[in-house]
């Protein structure tokens, strides 16, 4: 039995969940399922509960909470030995030990951990800009919002390359910003789409995405991955970050987004030697 959580899937069984407290009754039928879908969000108690009952659960979340935010990207990154920008992780603005900012290298880029859509991050030039950014940061602290990072600026052709995994499908497309400076390469902070310039670094991106995935169990996530342009050579592909929510408008929307999400469901279903449920996939497999 097939047990979904998620709005786009009847499953065998259909609980909405919706953020309320889980019963007995969801537990009890985790323990029968031979497979769990849970919805979209952050909802760290249904997947907590969902791999305690049931050893199949879609997607896998175990290093989204192990692993929180982008500090724990790094983290993760680290842990397993992969290509990242060279980064220093702090919890507190106090932590910024005297004669830090002193002694780096610029630029450099500072991330708030709390960001998103290319908010909260800041190009720095000097201690100076550094120390303001560092400013903001302790404003927000005092509201308990804390911990950063910061990260060697590379030169990256202004534009990041999103690699959408969704179980063992990738999709590729790079995100460019045409102003000038500008570090933030998200649509939302005014980058475009392109899906097909440079396909032999998209390649070497989408490569080195499988390794992070083989390695975390990651497979519903949107990564991004730089590429540094200093050297002599071909450009070298760098981890940046991992989103477990992210925008859908360079898979084509919504819509497409749902149907390689049912695509890849089926097939992480169909893996595991299960039977696909009649109502979300009729035909030969039922």
């Amino acid at each position: 039995m097939i047990l979904s959580y998620h709005p786009c899937f009847y499953g065998d069984r259909f609980r909405l969940y919706a953020g309320r407290e889980l019963d007995e009754k969801d537990t009890a039928l985790m323990r029968r399922a031979s497979a769990v879908i849970l919805p979209p969000g952050r909802l760290p108690g249904l997947y907590r509960e969902a791999v305690s009952c049931c050893a199949n659960v879609f997607p896998d979340y175990s290093s989204r909470y192990r692993y929180p935010g982008k500090p724990g990207d790094i983290r993760l990154f680290r842990e397993h030995g992969l290509p990242h920008p060279g980064t220093d992780l702090f919890e507190h603005t106090r932590d910024c030990l005297p004669g830090y900012l002193e002694s780096i290298t610029y630029p450099v880029i500072i991330k708030h951990s709390a960001g998103g859509e290319g908010s909260l991050v800041y190009r720095v030039d000097n201690p100076a800009e550094a120390a303001k950014v560092l400013g903001v940061f302790n404003g927000m602290e005092k509201s308990g919002i804390q911990s950063f990072l910061v990260q060697k600026a590379l030169d990256a052709g202004n534009r990041t390359l999103r690699v959408v995994v969704i179980h063992e499908h990738l999709y590729s497309y790079w995100r460019v910003q045409p102003q000038a400076g500008k570090v933030q390469h998200n649509l939302a902070q005014g980058g475009f789409v392109d899906f097909y310039s440079d396909p032999e670094l998209q390649e070497k991106g989408r490569s080195l995405v499988q390794k992070l995935c083989a390695a975390s169990g990651i497979n519903l996530a949107g990564i991004d991955v730089l590429f540094d342009h200093a050297g002599p050579g071909e450009p070298v592909p760098m981890l940046l970050e991992i989103n477990f929510f992210f925008g859908l408008q360079g898979l084509g929307g919504l819509e497409r987004y749902h149907k390689l999400l049912k695509e890849g469901v089926r097939d992480w279903i169909l893996q595991r030697g299960l039977r696909l449920p009649p109502k979300d996939f009729p035909g030969p497999h039922v």
